[in-house]
Parts: structure tokens; C-alpha cells; sequence
């Protein structure tokens, strides 16, 4: 027998389900950002979401509780990967983290996300190590994007099925800018929270930061 869902349910169902690729994160979380803010889940110009980046110089990333792995605790080595953050004005759970590869409840609170996703009690080796970068969803939307020729190998076979529609192309035109955002470094990451907060909403790339500023910098978003 089927079992009804509520009505909250029904939303993250249908945004979770129409639009998903495997291994194309950053368009996924492109039309979640519009799917988020055209259902009313979130201020209609996207103005509480956050769209972040997660990555390292290596390129070596790990991350707990994804749909991919093959691993009883859910872990897979991504290069990169982009989930939504949402800033809620109000309610008990400002912060949520919507990703559309996790296997946790969509959405979660930033809390438990972290804590299942990151595992940050698990010690992880230099190269390991994970950064940031987050930026401002109407910026993202406008700037980013991406023709796909990452997901090709040397003789031009896809390395994973693409997305059926036509490649995202930024307003001005450009039609290939992912590695700017996926490509992050150490020397990048932010230290004062007054220029982070600056630089999430004026500048294209966002800012960067370490895993233990995430929850205080996203605390002080207004």
C-alpha cells in the first residue's frame, strides 16, 4: 500500500526528482537555486541561498553519506562537489543544506549536515583537507557557466551520460567557467568575517574558507 506524503515532503520530492544528473553537481545546484526560489521554498530571487563549492588543491575530497558510493558508510573521494545552502529569516532551523547526491534527510539543518557529511572527528591527512568557497545564488546564477568539456575524455567520450538540455551559458556570454569556481585553495581562504561577507555578495567567485569557520561564518549572514 502507498503511503501519502505531506505537502513538505511532495516539494522536496519534486525538487530533488526533476532535474538531477549524476556527476553534474554544479548544474544540478544551478536549477535547485531556481527551483527553490520559483516554488516559494525560497525568496523568489534566490536572495537566502547560497550556492557552495567543496574541494582542495588535490582535488581529493572526502565526503560521508553519498547516493554514489558503493561503501557501507557512504563515502566517496569527489574532486569537487556543490550543494545549496539556505538562510532562513526565520524558524527553528535557519540554515539548511540542500544536496541532491547526499543519502540524508533533503533537506537537512547545517548542523547534522556537517557532522554526517563532513564527519569532522575523523582526522584526515593534509591533502584531505576541505575548503570553501560560497557564493551569493543571484551572483551564481548570472556568472557560472559550463559547456561540460570536464565530463570528456582525451578522445571526446563522455566520462558520465550529460543532462539532456542545452549547457548553461552565463548573461555576458561565457560559456565555460567551472574551474574557476571548483579550483580552490588554501592560500584563498578568508580569515576576517567582514571581508567574507563583503565578498559573498559583490564578487563572482564568492569567498573562501577553512571547515571550522563554515557554521560561524553562515551564522552571521544576515
Amino acid at each position: 500500500m502507498a503511503t501519502s506524503e505531506s505537502g513538505s515532503d511532495q516539494t522536496s520530492s519534486a525538487l530533488s526528482d526533476s532535474f538531477h544528473t549524476p556527476y553534474y553537481c554544479e548544474e544540478n545546484v544551478y536549477f535547485l537555486c531556481k527551483k527553490l526560489s520559483a516554488s516559494g521554498t525560497a525568496a523568489a530571487d534566490g536572495s537566502d541561498l547560497f550556492v557552495v563549492f567543496i574541494s582542495n588543491e588535490k582535488k581529493q575530497t572526502p565526503l560521508w553519506n553519498q547516493k554514489a558510493s558503493k561503501r557501507a558508510d557512504g563515502v566517496v573521494l569527489w574532486d569537487y562537489h556543490a550543494i545549496c545552502v539556505q538562510r532562513k529569516k526565520e524558524g527553528d532551523t535557519p540554515l539548511l543544506v540542500w544536496d541532491l547526491d547526499s543519502s540524508l534527510p533533503y533537506p537537512s539543518p547545517l548542523t547534522s549536515y556537517v557532522s554526517e557529511t563532513f564527519q569532522p572527528s575523523f582526522q584526515l591527512f593534509s591533502e584531505f583537507q576541505r575548503f570553501y568557497r560560497i557564493v551569493h545564488a543571484p551572483i551564481f546564477l548570472r556568472y557560472f557557466a559550463s559547456d561540460r568539456r570536464h565530463m570528456k575524455d582525451s578522445v571526446g567520450n563522455w566520462t558520465a551520460e550529460p543532462p539532456k538540455y542545452e549547457p548553461i551559458v552565463a548573461e555576458d556570454g561565457t560559456v565555460h567557467n567551472l574551474n574557476e569556481y571548483n579550483e580552490i585553495h588554501a592560500a584563498d581562504v578568508m580569515t576576517d568575517a567582514g571581508d567574507f561577507l563583503n565578498a559573498v555578495f559583490t564578487q563572482r567567485l564568492g569567498a573562501v574558507i577553512n571547515e571550522n569557520q563554515l557554521e560561524e561564518f553562515f551564522s552571521k549572514i544576515p
